[in-house]
């Protein structure tokens, strides 16, 4: 086995959920090919003492699912799932997938029932001590446009990076949120602005995500206005858009284009909270150069903002709720257009760089691997 993988697997365990003696822990892994790190990860929860069970699907197999399943079936599936996880300490979510695009054809009635059932295991995954991480599998090589080689390198660098650096780095940008009002961002065909006056402010540093650095908030769900054009493609419930743009008023998407406009106003119109935002958060990790269509690394690129239609993390509420949470990336760095990030009129962040002083640790030219 690969050294990276076993002290990867030790990482989750001993830092990301800080298993103890006698816990019982859930790995549910997503695509067989994960299979090495499902085994480095069960031999680390042995060796702290705790309990491993385990669970590896497939997407081929999660296809034919959806598209026999009912309303009361998926139901009864997902909810014998959530009780198994009710008994769990920690749970670990692989995403291994071997190929991303096996439910892009279902119909959105058959998708939006599965989907709605799962949250019945996201919410509980969320009491939990819990991190969602992939494995660097061939599939994922290939939507990062990379050799096998270089981008097994690139995963556990930007994966087991200083947390603690990052960490230190990201606290002077918590405190500024907390005390902001006002957000404006100005980048190519984007010019928005909102509100995160009073919201919580959470730093993600390596226990929730791996990878991760980002510094989130939620905007007050009325407070949006303007118009803002993200970088692609992103993924949603198995299809790949680009070129979306969103305009705001007064909180709501009041206009949704993209290369597949229809589906993507089909998914909006899912519910009312879907139209409106349930997430600002700025990345900061600053290995991720460059989107790759997976949202657990594009969201945490440094040098980028995210926007999130739907709902509102419970720890940083704004009262949003919806059936979706889907994180929409905008570039800020001069490859893409730049742009220009201000609180209460003051530029924070220019072309990708953070300006003010304090925040300059966050830069990439701080770190080293």
């Amino acid at each position: 086995m690969d050294n990276r993988i076993r002290q990867f697997a030790n990482n989750i365990i001993r830092h990301s959920c800080d298993i103890q003696p006698g816990e019982n822990v859930f790995i549910d892994a997503l695509g067989f090919s994960a299979s090495p790190l499902v085994q480095a990860l069960i031999k680390e929860i042995y060796a702290v003492g705790a309990n491993p069970y385990y669970e590896i699907n497939e997407s081929s197999i999660i296809r034919e699912m959806i598209l026999g399943c009912d309303e009361n079936q998926v139901h009864y599936h997902f909810s014998h799932m959530a009780d198994k996880i009710k008994k769990m300490d920690a749970y670990i979510a692989i995403g291994a997938l071997n190929n991303p695009y096996d439910l892009r054809d279902i119909p959105q009635v058959k998708m939006e029932v599965f989907f709605n059932a799962q949250r019945l295991v996201v919410n509980e995954r969320q009491l939990k001590k819990y991190v969602v991480t992939r494995y660097p599998n061939l599939s994922l090589a290939q939507k990062m446009q990379m050799n096998t080689v270089d981008f097994e390198d690139f995963f556990f660098d930007v994966c087991t990076l200083d947390y603690k650096q990052l960490s230190d780095a990201m606290d002077p940008l918590v405190h500024l949120m907390k005390k902001t009002d006002k957000v404006k961002i100005i980048a190519k065909n984007t010019n928005i602005e909102f509100s995160i006056k009073d919201m919580n402010v959470i730093k993600c540093d390596g226990k929730v995500n791996l990878p991760d650095g980002e510094v989130f908030t939620a905007p007050l769900k009325d407070s949006v206005n303007g118009i803002v054009s993200f970088s692609g493609p992103t993924s949603y419930q198995g299809h790949s858009f680009t070129n979306i743009v969103l305009k705001f008023e007064n909180g709501r998407i009041v206009d949704a284009s993209a290369n597949n406009t229809e589906a993507l106003n089909r998914i909006l119109d899912i519910d009312d909270g879907a139209r409106y935002l349930g997430e600002f958060a700025i990345g900061t990790n600053p290995f991720i150069e460059r989107i790759c269509d997976d949202i657990l690394f594009d969201e945490k690129i440094s040098g980028s903002i995210h926007l999130t239609p739907g709902s509102a993390y419970a720890i940083a509420n704004n009262g949003n709720l919806s059936k979706i949470h889907w994180d929409m990336v905008l570039m800020m760095d001069p490859k893409y257009g730049g742009g220009e990030i201000y609180f209460d009129n003051v530029l924070i962040q220019k072309n990708g760089c953070f300006v003010l002083e304090e925040l300059l640790p966050l830069n990439k030219e701080a770190f080293k691997l």
